[in-house]
């Protein structure tokens, strides 16, 4: 009895170790399962987006206009509307993020001209207004 339970320990402790061995292969696969599914999902998304195309010449301007007739907004604000107004995804942070960066240009300009004002800025964002 004491021959047979000795095997059986022994076997239990083979089979153990081989379990420890299964899990951190398994744990290996899972991981390179996962750089893999993270660099498929990079690759669907742009991190940079050209939105040339998507407006008409002077329609930033004239839709930024429209939105600082009801009152003053800031850049980010003024992003959203847009986004709206063209009908586009507004969870798109990508898209956002590019809108908001052509905003800045096409609204500096008309703060040079006197056709925009900044009025303040808060948390790092100008808050603009038709004078």
């Amino acid at each position: 009895m004491k021959i047979k339970r000795d095997e059986i320990t022994a076997a239990i402790a083979h089979y153990e170790k081989a379990l420890e061995q299964a899990r951190a292969d398994l744990s290996h696969i899972n991981a390179a399962i996962t750089i893999f599914d993270a660099s498929a999902e990079r690759m669907g998304v742009a991190p940079y987006m050209d939105i040339h195309r998507i407006f008409a010449r002077g329609e930033t301007i004239r839709l930024c206009k429209e939105a600082l007739a009801s009152g003053p907004m800031n850049t980010r604000q003024l992003a959203v509307y847009i986004i709206e107004a063209k009908g586009l995804d507004k969870t798109d942070r990508v898209l956002a993020k590019a809108v908001a960066a052509r905003i800045i240009h096409a609204i500096r300009q008309q703060e040079r001209r006197g056709l925009i004002v900044r009025t303040t800025m808060v948390r790092g964002v100008c808050v603009w207004a038709l004078p």
